[in-house]
């Protein structure tokens, strides 16, 4: 029965729940998006349009396993038995101290593990509830298996994850660099390539539904799950094939202006359609992927001329105009691929505008008022706050010199897969990370609404829960979302339309084997019987941090798209210490409030 006693904590940690999701939304989702807004393959509404779908999507189908993780197997619930209503307390503090930080994080434009913020909250009231023993800092048994779960298991993949996201994004990144981009004709080559990236990234997006699962059962053995996984990315291939790559051929080869998006859907007909003429006016066609971002030859002779020093400004001035025009003279097979000089981000037409005149309460000034509630958060020119100097950001314009220009066409290519592989990266990450938020929430509720322990076998999330943790994860996006997101983008190292898929790809990959590295470590260390229907029965999954990953894959994808000072190191290192000082801050804050409260003297009145 319910415990209607406690109705206040069930309140206060829905309210604290909530600004959780929030800041996860405005924290951590420029994760999947951060690359893609900085390398202008999408703008920065519509990234907001797709990540909310994606995200809204991932929390919903698959979020509730990784919930478990969260909930059960880092403070033995069982210590709880006898009291239930302390761990509910407990779970409250937990999400209460990390909501708080997020705020304190988010306004400051720290991008910082959401994972580390929770999984401090819930070992903090853990040791202040039922001491140090109660956590489950390692797991059962010896050698691989007492790694294979607990608090130690988390510990290992915020030290791996960076380091093999930034692995597996090098190693994306270099094959496009060197079959594509270094060739002769890159436009051609792409054409062979992008299809095989479509299938591979699908075949991801697959993997992660069957591997990771969510409120259904998976019931396929495991050939069907290879050949489900395979035959899936194939076929997304072939009709990338037959409907995506003419239209790419019309519009990057013929230079067909005229066509839209919404063609594509008429495939092979494209083929047959006449030359289009003259564009409308100048800069109609594929934009300039590179624009603002200048050369080390460019940024020389920008700043010679801005010290007056003539010689420098008229040799390098001679190397910039020659680039240019080999560009123009062979747009398809010049390394730059410039069309023109580059003139910078055009910034976005405002959606709220300036405030009308007239006073507070009139008609037009209050629909500005709420018109700047709500859009405010999407008004955001993100590109160029990215290359607004500060202590953080340094010099940006020498660390982007210091990256190679590749051809742009090429690159235009790559943003239709960048979108896919962000698709893709939004919606592992709304799986993955609204756990952080609706996992201790979920206890929260079941303890409040049964008056006990939930049963192991009937601990499931409530699909209200996972809307309400995906909705309150929107809402943190679209409102806030932007301060991190410019800290995220071309702040870190240059982006483009092929570093940032090779970056997202990178990070999709890392997060999903990361979810599953218990079923393999736990199939490995065990007898036969227990390698077969592996998806049948699967263990909770590992909640790793999509900041590192992200993080790790764009410092990988930086230093081999030129040499170290691409990365701007200071960021790196803040974004580094963020996730140090997360897991004690968040710890410390939930474990003294957890103190206090269960320790605090009881002021009533005296038994007569």
């Amino acid at each position: 029965m319910p415990l209607h006693q406690y109705d206040y904590l069930f309140a206060i940690g829905t309210i604290f729940a909530g600004l959780d999701a929030w800041n996860i939304g405005a924290n951590d989702v420029a994760n999947s998006w951060a690359t893609s807004v900085g390398s202008q393959s999408v703008t920065y509404v519509q990234a907001m349009v797709l990540a909310s779908v994606m995200e809204f999507a991932g929390s919903i189908g698959v979020g509730a396993r990784v919930a478990d993780t969260i909930r059960t197997k880092v403070v033995n619930t069982a210590l709880f038995a006898d009291d239930p209503a302390l761990l509910m307390l407990g779970m409250v503090c937990a999400v209460t101290a990390s909501s708080l930080y997020l705020t304190m994080a988010t306004r400051l434009g720290l991008p910082v593990s959401t994972t580390h913020s929770i999984m401090g909250g819930v070992i903090g009231m853990g040791v202040a509830s039922v001491g140090s023993s109660g956590v489950q800092w390692v797991g059962s048994g010896s050698g691989t298996g007492a790694i294979n779960s607990g608090v130690v298991q988390v510990f290992l993949a915020w030290i791996i994850a960076p380091g093999l996201a930034g692995a597996f994004g090098a190693i994306i990144f270099l094959l496009t660099k060197y079959g594509v981009m270094l060739r002769e004709n890159p436009v051609y080559k792409a054409f062979f390539l992008v299809p095989v990236y479509f299938g591979i990234t699908a075949s991801l997006l697959v993997m992660l539904l069957l591997w990771k699962g969510g409120s259904y059962t998976i019931t396929l053995t495991d050939p069907e799950v290879a050949g489900t996984i395979v035959g899936a990315g194939a076929a997304w291939a072939i009709l990338i094939t037959i409907f995506l790559m003419p239209w790419l051929y019309r519009v990057v080869i013929k230079e067909d202006w005229s066509l839209r998006w919404w063609h594509i859907a008429l495939g092979p007909l494209l083929l047959r359609r006449p030359e289009p003429g003259p564009p409308p006016h100048e800069g109609a066609g594929i934009k300039d992927y590179y624009a603002g971002h200048l050369t080390k030859e460019e940024l020389a002779a920008k700043r010679a001329a801005e010290n007056g020093d003539v010689e420098v400004v008229g040799s390098e001035g001679v190397v910039a105009e020659k680039k240019t025009a080999d560009a123009v003279e062979g747009s398809d097979s010049s390394v730059t691929g410039h069309a023109a000089p580059r003139a910078g981000h055009v910034p976005p037409k405002k959606i709220v505008g300036p405030r009308p005149e007239g006073k507070w309460h009139t008609g037009p000034v209050l629909f500005w008022r709420v018109k700047w509630l709500l859009l405010r958060g999407i008004d955001q020119d993100v590109v160029n706050m990215q290359n607004k100097k500060d202590v953080l950001s340094g010099d940006v314009e020498e660390i982007h010199a210091h990256a190679a220009h590749y051809n742009n066409k090429a690159e235009y290519m790559y943003s239709f897969l960048q979108i896919m592989t962000a698709a893709t990266a939004s919606f592992t990450h709304g799986a993955n990370d609204i756990s952080n938020a609706i996992g201790p929430y979920a206890t929260v509720f079941q303890i409040w609404n049964e008056g006990a322990l939930p049963v192991k076998d009937k601990a499931e999330v409530p699909i209200w829960i996972l809307v309400f943790g995906g909705a309150m994860l929107v809402i943190g996006l679209w409102t806030y979302g932007y301060n991190i997101m410019r800290n995220l983008g071309n702040r870190i190292t240059l982006h483009s339309p092929s570093r940032g898929f090779s970056m997202e790809l990178g990070s999709a990959v890392t997060v999903i084997l990361a979810t599953r590295l218990s079923k393999f470590t736990y199939s490995l260390t065990h007898s036969p019987p227990y390698l077969t229907n592996i998806c049948a029965d699967p263990l909770p999954e590992l909640p790793v941090s999509t900041t590192q990953c992200i993080t790790g894959a764009t410092v990988g994808v930086g230093l081999c798209s030129g040499t170290w000072r691409t990365i701007n190191w200071r960021m790196v290192a803040w974004i580094y210490m963020g996730w140090i000082i997360t897991l004690p801050l968040t710890g410390i804050f939930s474990g003294c409030l957890m103190g206090i409260i269960i320790n605090a003297p009881r002021w009533g009145m005296p038994d007569q």
